[in-house]
């Protein structure tokens, strides 16, 4: 649930810190690279750093789960992204 969490704030901090007009494909582009390299980072720390479950956990499913797992990453920070650059397109308006 951390991970998670922790992913989800970069992601409303990379939406809300990218500069420049609302390019939503821009930013579904760079914030899929980005949560792919954070959803990897944070499964490889959930699964051999802190074994004991702070994070999703499919293993059931082996190999095919750490993808499924990495791919909600990506999704998590996708959702944050833009709900930041919501929040700096609001900001601007005021």
């Amino acid at each position: 649930m951390w991970f998670e969490l922790l992913n989800f704030i970069i992601g409303i901090a990379f939406g809300f810190f990218h500069r420049g007009k609302e390019d939503f494909m821009g930013i579904l582009r760079n914030g899929a690279i980005a949560g792919l390299v954070l959803g990897i980072i944070f499964v490889l720390i959930a699964r051999f750093i802190v074994p004991d479950g702070i994070s999703l956990d499919v293993g059931f499913l082996g190999i095919f789960g750490i993808f499924i797992v990495i791919i909600i990453y990506v999704i998590i920070f996708i959702i944050g992204a833009v709900i930041g650059d919501w929040l700096e397109g609001m900001q601007k308006k005021k």
